[in-house]
C-alpha cells in the first residue's frame, strides 16, 4: 500500500486504531477460527509473514502459538506501535517490497491488500505465491462489494465478491480451502461485510 491519503489516515489514527483493535483478547471467536484454519496449514515452528501487520496484534498471536513471525507494514507509526506493544520488529515497506522466493511457510494478510488497486492485485498475489514455500499457507481478508472507492476518512479500498477473490487466488496458483463471510465495525464506524479466504500454494 502506497496511497498517501490512506497512509495519512493511519498515521493520524494509529494510537486510536491500536486502542480499538489491538486487544487480541477482545476479538470474537470467528476471528480465532481464522487463525486455527491458518495454523492447520503450517509446519511446527514455521516462519510466517504478517503482511500489513498494523499495530501487531495478529503477529503477536501467531508468535504466541509457537511460530516464528516477521511483520511488514507501510505505516511507520504502526511499526512503532507494534514494537512498543508487542516487541515486534516490523519492516516498513509496501507490498511491492516483498521480493523473496520460497522464504515463508505462511503469509497472513488480514485486511491489508484491500488497500491496493484492483488492477494490482494479480501481481501482488503472484508475488506472495513466490514468497511462500511449496504448499505454503495464505490468509486474506477483504471487504465485500464492487469496484473501488474511499471511505469518509479518506482511505482507499478495493472491494471484492467472494467468487471474484477466489478466482484471483486460483489464477495465482493457490488452492482455497476455507471461506468465511461476516460483518464488523471498523475504524470508520460503519458495519461492513467482509470475506476471509484460507488457501495454500
Amino acid at each position: 500500500m502506497s496511497d498517501k491519503d490512506t497512509l495519512a489516515v493511519y498515521a493520524k489514527a494509529a494510537g486510536d486504531y491500536a486502542e480499538r483493535f489491538a486487544r487480541i483478547e477482545d476479538v470474537d471467536v470467528d476471528q480465532f477460527s481464522d487463525l486455527k484454519a491458518f495454523f492447520a496449514l503450517l509446519p511446527d515452528e514455521g516462519l510466517v509473514l504478517d503482511l500489513g501487520c498494523g499495530p501487531g496484534q495478529w503477529a503477536a498471536k501467531i508468535r504466541e502459538a509457537g511460530y516464528r513471525v516477521e511483520g511488514m507494514d507501510a505505516s511507520p507509526e504502526m511499526a512503532v506501535l507494534a514494537k512498543d506493544r508487542f516487541d515486534l520488529d516490523v519492516t516498513v515497506g509496501v507490498f511491492e517490497d516483498l521480493d523473496t522466493n520460497g522464504r515463508y511457510d505462511g503469509i497472513w494478510a488480514n485486511f491489508s491488500l484491500l488497500h491496493a488497486p484492483k488492477a494490482e492485485m494479480p501481481t501482488h498475489l503472484k508475488r506472495i505465491y513466490r514468497a511462500l514455500k511449496p504448499r505454503g499457507a495464505f490468509h486474506i481478508g477483504t471487504k465485500l462489494g464492487e469496484g473501488e472507492g474511499r471511505d469518509h476518512l479518506g482511505r482507499f479500498y478495493s472491494y471484492y465478491q467472494a467468487e471474484e477473490l477466489t478466482a484471483l487466488l486460483e489464477d495465482a496458483g493457490f488452492t482455497v480451502v476455507r471461506k468465511r463471510t461476516g460483518s464488523a465495525v471498523g475504524l470508520a464506524g460503519s458495519k461492513d461485510s467482509f470475506v476471509i479466504l484460507t488457501a495454500h500454494g
